[in-house]
C-alpha cells in the first residue's frame, strides 16, 4: 500500500504490566492481516516477544515495533513492556508516537503503572486513550471502572465505544447513537462525547447551541476531535477483550478516523544548539530531521538503528549526518520493522518508523538529518529514572576484560537506563539498572549474546561530599630545583550551595596579583581535589570557590605550580568548612500483597526509611511508597522476595541526597584514611 503522512498513524501500547498488550498487540495484528494465527505469550510465539529472557520469562523486555494497514491507514505500532524494570524501552518509544494507548485490566483496574504512563504521555503533550481490556472476564466492573478512570484522570475521559452482549462484542458510540449495551447507553455515550467536542471551538459550540449537532459536518467533529486529544481535552475510552477478539476491529476503526496522524500531533520538543525551540513541520519536501529511538545490535544484521522521520524523506541513498558530524554516511539499506523481520523499502516520509544498519556512530537519541543547518538540533531529553541499583562485576575467566567490555558497550546502547561506570581507583566495573531483575536479565543477555559471564558484589555506595559553612584557606607552592623554580600562592574562601546546585567557580582577583592566564590552573588543581575528596574519598559537591588574592613571580611561576596551590588552599579551606559525607536517598515504590503490609513496613522502618504513604489496588494488592537511604536497599530484592513469597516487587528512583548520620560518616571516614595517607 502507498500511503502519505496524513494517512499515518503513530500508536504504542502501554500499560500496567499483566493487563495484556502484548496479547492485545497480537489480535490487532490478526485483525490487520499481519498474521494468521496469533501467537500466545505462555507459548513465547508472540510477534513482539521474540528474544529468549522474553519467553523464558513470559513477559516484554523490549519494545517491538510493527505495522498494519488498515481502512486507507497505515499504522505504526509498538508493543511496550509494562513491568518498572525496563521502562527505559518503554519511555523511548513513546517518543516516537502521537498517541499512546494505555491498556488498563478490566479486573485490576487503575494500577501504578497505569497513572505514571498517562502523567509521561500528558507531559510530552502526547494523545492518550484508555483501552480496557478483558471486558468479557467474570467480575469485571466495566461501569464502575469507567467511574474510577474519570474520577482519576478527569472528566475529559469518555467512551468512544461500549461493550454490548455481556462483552462479546463493542458498539461505536462517537459516529452513532442507538443500540443496547451493557452499561450507559449509546445515545448518552454519545451526547457526552458531542458536547465535550465542540466545546473546543467558539464557532462550533454557537453552531451547536443554535442549530443542534446536525448544524456540524462530520468534518468539523472529526477537526474538533483531534484538537481535543492534542490538548488533552479528551481522552477517548475503548473497551476490547484481546482473548476473543471483541472491540479489536473497533480500536483499530478508531485509530484510522479519530486519533491524530503525524501533521496533526504535537510537534515534538526539538531544541537549537542556542537553546532556542525548533519547530519541525511534517513536509517530505524540506530537510530532513529524524531521531534515533532504539538500537537493535543484531548477530546477523549488525547494529540497527530504529528512527523516526519528523520532517524531509530519506530514501535509500541519501547522504544523512548524525547530530553535529562532519561526514556523511551513505543509506546502503532502508527498512521497515515488522517485529524481527527487517521489509526493505524505497524511501521514508514524515511519520514513518524506519531503521538503518551497520552504522556504528549511530547512537540512541541521535538526530538524522541532512544539511548543515542543522547541526546542534536536539530533541528535549526524556526524564528517564535514575538507574540506582549496582552491580560490580569481573570476567569469571582471565583475559576476557576485553571482551566484557565491548559487551557492556553494546548493552548500554540498547538500554537507556543501563549504564555502565569505570572506577579506575577502585579498579573496580559497576553496571546500574533500575532494579536486580533489569541487572539479571542484561547480564543473561550479555552471557548469551557474547559468550561473556561475571562474578558479582556489592558495589560501593555513590556517596558524595559538600560543606556546612564558610571557610578560607591558602597554600604557598615553593619549588627549587637549581634552575627555573616554581612559585604559586593562592587565596581563597569556600561556601556552601543549596543542594544539587552543583559546582561554581569566581574569579575575585584584584589588581593582577595571579595573572589571568593562571585562573584556570587554580580551577582545574581544586576540581582535581573535588573528585577524591576530603573526608571519605568521594567526590565534592555543591560548592562555591571563590579565588580573592595570591601571589606570583614573573620567572618561576607556571601552571603546575597553581595546580598545587590552588589544591592545596582548597584542602585547607575544606578542612575548616565543617565537611560532610551525601548519602543517596532514593524514591521507592514496594508492591505487595495487602497481608504482607506490616512486615514491609516495619522492615523499611528498620532502614531508616520514611513511609510516604500507600495506594491500595485492586486485587488485595498494595503500593507502599517510601523514601530510604540506597546503602539501606543493598539486600533488599531478597528480603522482599522471603517477606512475600516472591509476590513482592519494588522499583527505585533517586529523591536527592542528605547527610549521613554522624556514626556513618564516622565509619567511612575512617575506612578511608589508611588510603588516604598511603596517597
Amino acid at each position: 500500500m502507498s500511503y502519505t503522512t496524513e494517512s499515518i498513524r503513530n500508536i504504542a501500547l502501554a500499560g500496567h504490566a499483566g493487563v495484556g498488550k502484548t496479547t492485545l498487540f497480537e489480535a490487532l495484528l490478526l485483525a490487520g492481516g499481519v498474521i494468521q494465527t496469533p501467537g500466545t505469550v505462555e507459548r513465547g510465539s508472540t510477534v513482539s516477544d521474540t528474544d529468549s529472557q522474553e519467553k523464558a520469562r513470559v513477559h516484554s523486555i523490549d519494545s517491538c515495533v510493527t505495522h498494519i494497514d488498515h481502512a486507507g491507514c497505515h499504522i505504526n505500532l509498538i508493543d511496550t513492556a509494562g513491568y518498572a524494570d525496563f521502562r527505559g524501552a518503554t519511555l523511548s518509544a513513546l517518543a516516537a508516537v502521537e498517541t499512546v494507548a494505555v491498556v488498563v485490566n478490566a479486573i485490576n483496574g487503575i494500577e501504578h503503572g497505569t497513572r505514571r504512563l498517562m502523567a509521561h504521555a500528558q507531559q510530552r503533550g502526547l494523545a492518550r486513550v484508555l483501552v480496557i481490556n478483558k471486558i468479557d472476564f467474570d467480575g469485571a466492573d466495566l461501569a464502575a471502572l469507567v467511574d474510577a478512570l474519570r474520577e482519576e484522570f478527569g472528566n475529559e475521559c469518555l467512551p468512544v465505544n461500549l461493550p454490548a452482549g455481556h462483552g462479546k462484542r463493542v458498539l461505536d458510540c462517537f459516529f452513532h447513537s442507538e443500540g443496547t449495551t451493557d452499561f450507559s447507553s449509546l445515545a448518552e455515550a454519545h451526547q457526552r462525547i458531542v458536547d465535550q467536542v465542540v466545546e473546543i471551538n467558539e464557532t462550533m459550540m454557537g453552531d451547536y447551541l443554535d442549530a443542534g449537532e446536525g448544524a456540524l459536518t462530520p468534518q468539523q467533529l472529526h477537526d474538533a476531535f483531534e484538537q481535543c486529544l492534542r490538548e488533552g481535552h479528551l481522552v477517548p475510552i475503548c473497551f476490547v477483550s484481546a482473548r476473543t477478539g471483541a472491540g479489536v476491529h473497533e480500536l483499530l476503526d478508531v485509530a484510522a478516523r479519530l486519533l491524530p496522524n503525524p501533521a496533526e500531533g504535537n510537534p515534538p520538543p526539538f531544541v537549537r544548539g542556542d537553546g532556542e525551540p525548533l519547530v519541525v513541520g511534517a513536509n517530505p519536501a524540506t530537510h530532513v530531521i529524524a531521531d534515533v529511538f532504539k538500537i537493535i545490535n543484531d548477530p546477523f544484521v549488525g547494529k540497527l538503528g530504529v528512527f523516526r522521520v519528523w520532517q524531509g524523506t530519506i530514501r535509500r541513498d541519501s547522504q544523512l549526518l548524525i547530530d553535529d558530524g562532519r561526514k556523511p554516511f551513505k543509506v546502503g539499506h532502508l527498512f521497515r520493522l515488522q517485529g524481527k523481520t527487517h521489509v526493505e523499502i524505497e524511501a521514508a516520509i514524515p511519520g514513518d518508523i524506519a531503521a538503518v544498519a551497520k552504522i556504528e556512530d549511530m547512537h540512541f537519541d541521535a538526530v538524522l538529518h541532512d544539511s548543515h543547518d542543522e547541526d546542534r538540533i536536539t530533541l528535549a531529553p526524556l526524564a528517564f529514572p535514575s538507574p540506582m541499583f549496582g552491580l560490580a562485576l569481573v570476567p569469571m575467566h582471565k583475559g576476557q576484560e576485553q571482551k566484557l567490555s565491548n559487551a557492556l558497550s553494546r548493552l548500554a546502547e540498547e538500554d537507556p537506563c543501563f549504564r555502565v561506570e569505570h572506577h579506575k581507583e577502585l579498579n573496580e566495573t559497576v553496571v546500574r539498572g533500575l532494579s536486580d531483575l533489569h541487572l539479571k536479565v542484561m547480564l543473561e543477555r550479555m552471557r548469551e549474546r557474547y559468550g561473556v559471564e561475571v562474578v558479582t558484589h556489592p558495589p560501593r555506595i555513590a556517596y558524595r561530599e559538600t560543606i556546612a559553612g564558610h571557610a578560607e584557606g591558602h597554600h604557598r607552592h615553593k619549588k627549587q630545583t637549581g634552575g627555573a623554580g616554581q612559585f604559586g600562592e593562592v587565596f581563597l574562601r569556600v561556601e556552601p550551595l543549596d543542594r544539587g546546585a552543583g559546582f561554581e567557580f569566581i574569579d575575585a582577583v584584584k589588581g593582577g596579583v595571579i595573572p589571568g592566564q593562571f585562573l584556570p590552573a587554580i580551577e582545574k588543581g581544586v576540581r582535581q581535589a573535588m573528585e577524591h575528596g576530603a573526608i571519605a574519598g568521594y567526590p565534592l559537591q555543591d560548592l562555591r570557590v571563590t579565588v580573592y588574592d595570591g601571589k606570583y613571580h614573573p620567572v618561576d611561576s607556571k601552571e603546575v605550580a597553581f595546580i598545587s596551590a590552588g589544591k592545596k588552599a582548597f584542602l585547607d579551606a575544606i578542612s575548616k568548612a565543617r565537611p560532610v559525607v551525601l548519602e543517596p536517598i532514593v524514591n521507592v515504590e514496594v508492591a505487595i500483597p495487602e497481608h504482607n503490609v506490616g512486615d514491609v513496613t516495619g522492615g523499611l522502618a528498620g532502614k531508616r526509611a520514611r513511609i510516604m504513604g500507600t495506594d491500595s489496588q485492586r486485587g488485595g494488592e498494595l503500593v507502599i511508597k517510601a523514601q530510604a537511604p540506597l546503602a539501606e536497599l543493598i539486600d533488599y530484592p531478597t528480603e522482599l522476595k522471603s517477606m512475600t513469597g516472591g509476590r513482592g516487587r519494588y522499583s527505585l528512583d533517586l529523591s536527592h541526597y542528605e547527610t549521613v548520620p554522624s556514626t556513618v560518616q564516622k565509619q567511612l571516614s575512617e575506612a578511608w584514611k589508611p588510603h588516604a595517607e598511603e596517597d
